[in-house]
């Protein structure tokens, strides 16, 4: 099989990157994968891949002997890319890499995952617990994990293990950071900036509050950590107005659900305090990703299965980390959930971001150890 491998990764390779320039120049924002799906939906037909569906949350769909199976392997990669953009974005190859805002976040991710699916389709192999191939939706930002929330919804008490392409393959993430992400808003009477002078401005009721939020001291607990943040704000009329509204997106996180519960708790002890008779505020939940609730020994199966079989690919100790990724869900639902890399790349979540095309074959291959190992029980 070292040998099959090995020859199936030559010989797709071209088509594999191939496929990766198409998806880059495919616009994908979380909520709007239509495109992508559509794409990658004929793409598996294509390959052969038999029943493979689009589902209502834009999740792409490819199960293999997964009817009426309880013990459903998923392999994932996510579509969405966190940039708002509609249109292609800039494309370079440069001979090394590949320049293109989202083509390692998770673009590349898709493309192996796709080819993995491949070599399961032409190696007829047909793992008796079934095996699902999933490129799902929403996982950046506001997307909520939308995608992978109908997957596990749809397949409930049904998926045993879930692993995603989404990272390098150095560092695997093995611990669910949950987020709590809120929409504040702040009207006030306002006026103008100098007849109404003294009135009560929003744009200083809300620094009240961000004052308050960076004031709190968040909770140490041993092998946790909590976060928060403040990463959006607007408001304001005009240089000569007392502002009427202002508005912010703010944030906490944990990878400890008591410590989540407590940074919930003083957020809305913040928010209450600023109200008054002439202070109006508005809060919307606009994102909330759960901690993981999960037995260890399900996450340290998947390790004791993959891990080794990436170290030996790439010669290199694997480093664990706690991340806000899909395996959210799973790991809040009790599934043993592990976040794995396929490429090598730098600059996520900027314009200037690129992965190593050599990196792909890496990480085809650990695509391909990783679903067979698994397979094995």
């Amino acid at each position: 099989m070292e040998e099959a491998i090995k020859c199936y990764i030559e010989d797709n390779y071209s088509a594999m990157m191939e496929l990766l320039k198409e998806l880059c120049h495919i616009p994908a924002p979380s909520h709007h994968e239509e495109k992508r799906a559509e794409y990658l939906k004929a793409y598996f037909e294509k390959m052969g891949a038999k029943g493979t569906y689009i589902d209502e949350a834009l999740n792409v769909i490819f199960p293999i002997n997964c009817e009426g199976s309880n013990e459903i392997t998923v392999f994932a990669a996510h579509t969405d890319t966190v940039f708002p953009d509609s249109e292609p974005m800039p494309y370079t190859d440069d001979g090394e890499k590949i320049h293109c805002p989202g083509c390692a976040d998770d673009t590349a991710s898709v493309a192996v995952l796709t080819f993995m699916a491949k070599f399961f389709i032409e190696k007829d192999i047909k793992p008796e617990k079934g095996i699902m191939f999933v490129c799902n939706s929403c996982e950046e930002g506001l997307g909520n994990l939308k995608g992978t929330r109908k997957l596990f919804s749809d397949f409930s008490g049904r998926i045993k293990n879930f692993i995603t392409f989404d990272s390098t393959p150095e560092v695997a993430c093995n611990l669910s950071v949950g987020s709590h992400r809120y929409e504040v808003t702040v009207k006030t009477g306002g006026g103008h900036s100098f007849q109404d002078f003294g009135n009560l401005n929003a744009i200083n009721e809300l620094s009240g509050i961000v004052r308050k939020i960076y004031e709190i001291k968040v909770p140490e607990k041993e092998g946790a950590k909590t976060t928060y943040n403040v990463g959006d704000i607007s408001g304001g009329t005009s240089v000569n107005t007392i502002a009427q509204s202002a508005r912010m997106l703010c944030e906490y996180r944990s990878d400890d659900k008591d410590c989540l519960a407590f940074m919930e708790e003083r957020f809305k002890a913040i928010f209450e305090e600023a109200k008054s008779d002439k202070v109006e505020i508005t809060v919307e939940k606009v994102g909330d990703r759960p901690c993981g609730n999960v037995e260890r020994s399900k996450i340290a199966y998947l390790e004791g299965k993959i891990i080794p079989l990436i170290e030996k690919i790439i010669g290199k100790e694997v480093r664990f980390v706690s991340g806000s990724t899909d395996c959210n869900i799973p790991h809040s639902l009790g599934v043993g959930a592990l976040c794995i890399g396929v490429d090598n790349h730098k600059g996520i979540h900027t314009r200037e971001e690129w992965v190593e095309k050599a990196s792909l074959k890496t990480g085809l291959e650990i695509a391909i150890k990783s679903g067979l190992a698994l397979m094995e029980g």
